[in-house]
């Protein structure tokens, strides 16, 4: 859905939109949308700006991605609201730098007539998913030797010797 800018200017657009699975590209990210990705919310132009836009809503999805320890799936339910305002990008378009100010920092930028909602989705999930993806907080993850999930069976393998040359280092 293309969130035009000349509609917002004349009132306020709200959405209601369903994205079955395989409808959002997240292939990059290593991540699936194991349910439909469902985003209600609105967006407008703020009065007296300079074409500032505020997008709010609430996203609802089901994410799954390989455990960062074991490699096994890992699920990671999404729910909840975002906030978000954006500038024209005429506004920093010049060849000279500027500074950003800590206000200015949460602040997107766009380009055109306009944004589209899906990267504004797909940019969402993935700040919403932590930042260490595991499948639960006490996963042992896999063993160094043989490489078994330490979470289905123990194995007996035991960690190799260290290199006798940094012995010096340990004792620091």
């Amino acid at each position: 859905m293309f969130l035009s800018i000349q509609e917002m200017e004349v009132r306020k657009v709200r959405f209601d939109e369903t994205f079955q699975p395989g409808q959002l590209d997240f292939s990059g990210e290593g991540l699936e949308q194991a349910s439909p990705l469902r985003a209600t919310g609105s967006g407008e132009v703020l009065p007296h700006t300079g074409g500032e836009v505020r997008i709010t809503g609430h996203l609802t999805v089901r994410m799954e991605a390989a455990c960062d320890r074991c490699l096994g799936r890992a699920a990671f339910p999404l729910d909840g609201d975002f906030d978000l305002f954006y500038r024209p990008m005429a506004v920093i378009a010049r060849d000279e730098e500027i500074e950003i100010h800590e206000g200015e920092v949460e602040i997107g930028f766009y380009e055109g007539g306009g944004m589209e909602l899906e990267d504004i989705l797909c940019e969402q999930v993935l700040l919403a998913l932590p930042m260490q993806r595991v499948c639960r907080e006490d996963c042992r993850g896999i063993c160094p030797v043989c490489g078994a999930n330490r979470n289905e069976r123990d194995c007996q393998c035991r960690a190799a010797a260290g290199d006798d040359r940094w012995a010096g280092l340990r004792n620091l």
